[in-house]
């Protein structure tokens, strides 16, 4: 039955990306399917051997701890201001985003982590055929996030096509940054969030391959990557630490801002209809929810979470989420929560063009032309991850 549904799932992403693929003749099948394939083993392997748990949850165990160390520099600062007991989202989920910043940065700077980017894209390349700078960025994405993973493609950028532009702007939208990994499993199982950073890099660049298939020369494959100049150490600490505390404050506002946004939306429609307005677009998603493999009688609920990741952040879906799925089978719990992981909302798009638009203008105009193709395309690479996953559970 799981596999009637991987068939179902995968199957409902290719004929919307292929509807609204730029070229449809050059979709290179065997690409995709040795993707699809990598995916699956990837995740049966993570999920189902005690390897694989083992690793999933030494990641899990890890972030904690991470998560634990940046709680001292919360208590020294903020001490007493949160009552005995109590847990503030702020507090919980947000402010270690500072540290986890400043431990990014510094990983950066004693260059491990630009050179387990470049080798790992480079072996990702041989794996989806796709180009050296592709498979660079789409691991890039999953460990830096947005707007300063661009910053290390800053020569490259102005030079790119608007089809390799379209791939990378995917990737982009498609992963979720290292430092945001330890606020998610604040309200997810870490496990899932694991597996869906994992699954998030091939599920864009599958989408990428059926809505915008294109063939590169090898003089066209630049990899030469940006060196930044190098600044005293504890300059860039404290660059890491501002550039934390900016993504926590706007974060926070975000949701300030977009949950009071649902909440009025929500009186209207009760008041106005007598019911929900998330019940409207649960329904709306329910079926896509359904072909993922999430049982009918919940598909509604899991329908209602997916699209309110879309209209707001994932930050909304997963707060909203916490509340219902003690209600919900584990099966829906697991495609949800890694559907979830990713950056596809519509703020995001305006996050991304802006990032390619402070680089290079007529670049930027490019992404804002494809915007929504953009978010189409991100939506669909989280419904592949979500399907997979929903096969081992």
């Amino acid at each position: 039955m799981d596999f009637i549904f991987l068939l179902t799932g995968i199957l409902f992403v290719f004929i919307i990306a292929f509807l609204f693929s730029n070229n449809r003749k050059k979709i290179k099948y065997k690409r995709i399917l040795i993707m699809l394939a990598v995916q699956i083993l990837l995740v049966y392997t993570m999920m189902n051997t005690s390897i694989g748990l083992i690793a999933i949850t030494s990641v899990g165990q890890f972030f904690e701890k991470l998560m634990a160390v940046a709680d001292s520099g919360i208590e020294f600062v903020f001490g007493g201001m949160v009552n005995k007991g109590a847990t503030t989202f702020f507090f919980v989920a947000l402010l270690p985003l500072v540290f986890m910043s400043v431990l990014i940065g510094i990983l950066n700077y004693i260059k491990i982590l630009p050179f387990l980017i470049k080798y790992l894209g480079l072996i990702l390349s041989k794996i989806t055929g796709m180009g050296k700078l592709e498979s660079y960025f789409a691991v890039s994405t999953a460990v830096l996030g947005q707007p300063e993973v661009f910053l290390t493609i800053i020569k490259q950028i102005p030079h790119l096509s608007s089809k390799r532009l379209y791939t990378i702007c995917t990737s982009a939208m498609s992963a979720v940054s290292m430092a945001m990994v330890g606020a998610y499993m604040t309200m997810l199982e870490p496990k899932y969030v694991v597996t869906a950073v994992v699954l998030n890099i091939f599920s864009a660049l599958i989408i990428a391959n059926i809505i915008n298939p294109y063939d590169l020369d090898d003089h066209e494959d630049l990899i030469q990557l940006e060196e930044n100049q190098r600044v005293p150490f504890f300059q860039m600490v404290g660059d890491s630490v501002m550039d934390g505390f900016k993504i926590v404050i706007t974060v926070a506002a975000m949701l300030l801002g977009f949950i009071a946004l649902m909440e009025l939306i929500n009186v209207i429609f009760l008041s106005v209809f007598h019911f929900s307005f998330q019940s409207v677009i649960g329904y709306l998603f329910a079926p896509i929810a359904f072909l993922m493999g999430i049982p009918w009688p919940e598909a509604v609920k899991a329908g209602g979470i997916m699209a309110t990741k879309l209209v707001t952040n994932e930050f909304v879906a997963m707060l909203n989420f916490g509340e219902i799925s003690k209600n919900l089978s584990d099966k829906t719990i697991a495609i949800v929560s890694v559907y979830l992981v990713s950056f596809a909302n519509f703020g995001t798009v305006g996050i991304v063009s802006g990032s390619i638009k402070s680089i290079s203008e007529k670049q930027g105009n490019h992404v804002s032309k494809f915007a929504l193709k953009l978010l189409l395309g991100a939506t669909l690479a989280s419904v592949i991850s979500g399907t997979i996953m929903g096969i081992v559970m």
